[in-house]
């Protein structure tokens, strides 16, 4: 470790402004105001937002401080150009990798609405001290809190896909400990590639330890061998497969495709790694056995199980407990309404998606409005979990054994819904949002 040096060098943005100088920002030279707003920019950037929220945060913040800005947004960097009468300032900045933070989100969101009123009393070195403040934030949880929150979240998830107790017991502590590994390799920094491997792996060889032990003592049946796959799903990159396709929708089409070519890559990983595990252990992605319940219980569990699993994948992102609360009674509502759909009318899955992506996006709008959290940490932990992981699990499964038939059946399955989500969030922002709706 002694020779490791970073890739991406770190700048320092107080070197850049006159850290004597007590003018308000609103008069500074515009270099100074220029680093406020690519700073914005880049750490809203850095907590897995899309490009529109990304340039809309800069925007308020040029306008504040009376400039105007250009910018072409990325994953992982933002080229920005900020003008202020005939002089122009230039900049190019990057960050090392990107991830979810829903709570910095909202921070920075209150930050950037709030700025202008600020903007003629702080200096621009004041306001790089309260940013700061956001960069030095620490996560809410700890790996082992979150090890918990991708257990629960993927035992939910498990129920819901047709698993019964024995596959759920499994797939909570795969995931738990698959989750736990994958934190502790984001402390250290561990590479993409890297950490989704090992965490993917540990959780299979949980599962499959577990699920081997329940056959020995407790006779339980070998069909529960197909639950494997459920204990993996913590890793699904639900949230750049939906803020890529907002940002398709919105023509920003860098952002986009970059964010989903950085969720193929995490899914592709995930899946040949689990392919792997499967062939080892010789596991294959059976069918659950049919669960007998009541239609009223199987109604209530579905519910409850939606709610349990939208709260796990919330606390993964970092909300706060009231956030991930309101996200989780939102994905209960959406998704439990999704799957009614399904099951009383027959109508597709990629049909039942749209409507439950947009039935989350209406209620996200109506509850934005009294609890003011922005909309996206609502509406994407939501919808999460209707993202179909299994499905892309399957289709890479049978792939990679030359099964093509089967192979394009899963993943044509899967693509509609993975198409559907976005839309239906998109259609629900075009209703209730004028800002949205309209393309300049």
């Amino acid at each position: 470790m002694s020779n490791f040096r970073k890739q991406h060098m770190t700048i320092d943005w107080h070197n850049i402004v006159d850290g004597e100088a007590s003018i308000p920002a609103v008069n500074a030279p515009l270099k100074e105001k220029a680093t406020i707003v690519g700073r914005v920019g880049l750490m809203m950037l850095s907590v897995g937002t899309g490009a529109w929220r990304v340039r809309a945060s800069m925007n308020k913040i040029a306008r504040a401080l009376n400039i105007t800005c250009n910018a072409d947004i990325g994953l992982l960097s933002i080229e920005y150009t900020c003008v202020e009468g005939c002089e122009m300032y230039t900049n190019a900045i990057s960050l090392s990798t990107t991830g979810v933070n829903t709570d910095k989100l909202n921070e920075l969101e209150n930050f950037a609405d709030g700025f202008k009123d600020r903007a003629g009393k702080y200096s621009t070195e004041q306001f790089h001290m309260i940013l700061d403040k956001f960069q030095e934030m620490p996560g809410n949880y700890k790996a082992w809190q979150l090890g918990l929150a991708s257990g629960a979240a993927c035992c939910a998830f498990t129920f819901l896909l047709g698993g019964g107790l024995a596959e759920m017991i499994c797939a909570l502590f795969g995931a738990g400990i698959g989750n736990f590994i994958r934190k502790k390799m984001i402390e250290r920094h561990i590479t993409l590639f890297a950490n989704v491997t090992a965490s993917v792996a540990a959780a299979c060889c949980v599962y499959v330890v577990l699920i081997k032990l329940a056959e020995l003592i407790f006779g339980v049946s070998e069909v529960h061998q197909a639950g494997y796959i459920c204990s993996m799903l913590f890793v699904i990159p639900g949230f750049p497969l939906i803020t890529g396709g907002i940002d398709l929708a919105k023509l920003d089409l860098r952002s986009g495709i970059e964010r989903i070519t950085y969720a193929l890559l995490i899914i592709i990983t995930a899946t040949a790694t689990g392919w792997a595990a499967a062939q080892i252990f010789r596991f294959s992605p059976g069918d659950f056995e049919a669960l007998e319940i009541a239609p009223v219980l199987h109604g209530v569990l579905i519910a409850a199980a939606s709610f349990c699993g939208v709260y796990g994948f919330s606390l993964m992102f970092n909300s706060t407990p009231k956030m991930a609360l309101t996200a989780g009674l939102i994905g209960m509502a959406a998704n439990t309404f999704r799957l009614e759909l399904i099951e009383l009318t027959g109508i597709p899955a990629g049909a039942a998606a749209f409507i439950g992506a947009f039935s989350a996006g209406l209620l996200a709008s109506v509850i934005k409005r009294g609890i003011g959290f922005p909309r996206i940490t609502l509406t994407v932990p939501s919808i999460v979990i209707m993202v179909p992981g299994m499905y892309m699990y399957k289709g890479v499964y049978f792939m990679a054994l030359n099964d093509i038939t089967n192979a394009a059946a899963w993943l044509t399955k899967a693509l509609l819904i993975v198409v559907a989500l976005p839309l239906g969030l998109i259609f629900a922002r075009i209703f209730t949002d004028n800002n949205f709706r309209k393309s300049s």
